[in-house]
């Protein structure tokens, strides 16, 4: 057995144990398996608190979730017919999809809002976006290619002034004169612990840039032949992401400790509050439509914008990247606290 097969047979017995603990409802589950876009972690915590307190199992499933990483391509499983949801980092890669005639399509974006910021230090005031085009800019090729493209042409950014993003904190620490992308939920906690200070942070979707982030991707011929299991599969990981965001998150966050002992309690926490705190799962439609929510209205936007960045051609056919079917029905939305 390879070491990567190693990997994923120890996974998939650590998911099952813990999916164990709950009764199920129904005498024969429906068996499902979901693959991540990387490693454990609690930005991925509503799919295992689903599994570790028996969501999936209430609604007849018993779903294996395979993370992703650095040497893992678990769409190209999707695509394979190897797993059958995947989860999509934004609705970018959907308009890829649809370009490259992949059939695939988005069925419930969990994250509203995209947690890409940019991070800066005191000595740079910066008090809004236009403050970070004369610093020094640490940006990643992805970056560049995304959302560094809506940057130029909503906010006349310039390239000149980018240096690469390694996922190395340290030059940009060194720098007080420079800003450094990241995820609201991660980089600014690895910045303080390291330097000592706490940056300060940009969130581009609190500028326009509106991508849904954290998607489910399912394969067009599940959408057609299962219907009532695609349902079955975003209801649930709706259930999960409201009790792991506000209520007893402990047994997701177990078995994500399990999954990556990397993973640590005080880092969790501190990502789960600032999803609370920025409205990353829930804000603007799913406050009344429910986590995943999607509108026609809001995809319009994003691909509107990215047309005028040059990122995607004018003629793609977006409406193809998602369907609308299996969200907006409110499911979970009587688990938010009365103040979100």
């Amino acid at each position: 057995m390879t070491p990567s097969h190693l990997r994923r047979a120890l996974t998939a017995g650590l998911l099952a144990a813990f999916a164990s603990l709950a009764p199920a409802r129904a005498e024969t589950l429906d068996k499902v398996t979901f693959g991540t876009n990387w490693v454990a972690e609690a930005e991925h915590g509503g799919f295992f608190q689903a599994v570790a307190d028996g969501t999936y199992k209430k609604y007849g499933l018993d779903v294996t979730i395979v993370p992703g990483g650095p040497n893992e391509n678990n769409r190209m499983l999707l695509i394979a017919g190897k797993i059958d949801f995947f989860m999509a980092a934004n609705t970018l890669m959907s308009f890829d999809a649809v370009a490259n005639n992949v059939p695939v399509v988005t069925i419930a974006a969990i994250f509203q809002k995209d947690p890409q910021v940019m991070l800066t230090q005191s000595d740079a005031k910066v008090a809004r976006i236009e403050d970070l085009k004369p610093l020094t800019l640490f940006v990643s090729k992805e970056g560049m290619t995304s959302y560094f493209q809506w940057l130029k042409s909503e906010y006349g950014f310039s390239e000149k002034n980018v240096r690469p993003y390694n996922f190395n904190p340290q030059p940009f620490i060194a720098n007080p004169k420079s800003a450094m992308q990241g995820y609201v939920t991660s980089e600014p906690f690895a910045v303080e612990k390291a330097a000592g200070f706490k940056p300060s942070v940009l969130l581009l979707a609190d500028y326009g840039f509106n991508t849904y982030s954290t998607l489910i991707e399912t394969r067009r011929d599940i959408v057609e032949k299962k219907p009532d299991l695609v349902q079955r599969f975003v209801d649930a990981s709706t259930i999960g992401w409201y009790n792991y965001i506000y209520r007893d998150n402990s047994a997701g966050n177990a078995l994500i400790k399990q999954l990556n002992p990397e993973m640590t309690d005080d880092l969790l926490a501190y990502s789960v509050a600032k999803m609370k705190e920025h409205g990353i799962v829930d804000s603007g439609d799913s406050l009344k439509n429910g986590i995943g929510a999607m509108s026609d209205e809001r995809y319009a936007s994003f691909f509107n914008k990215m047309v005028k960045a040059g990122v995607v051609k004018a003629d793609l056919d977006f409406r193809k990247s998602y369907t609308l079917r299996f969200v907006n029905k409110g499911v979970g939305v009587e688990l938010r606290p009365n103040k979100p």
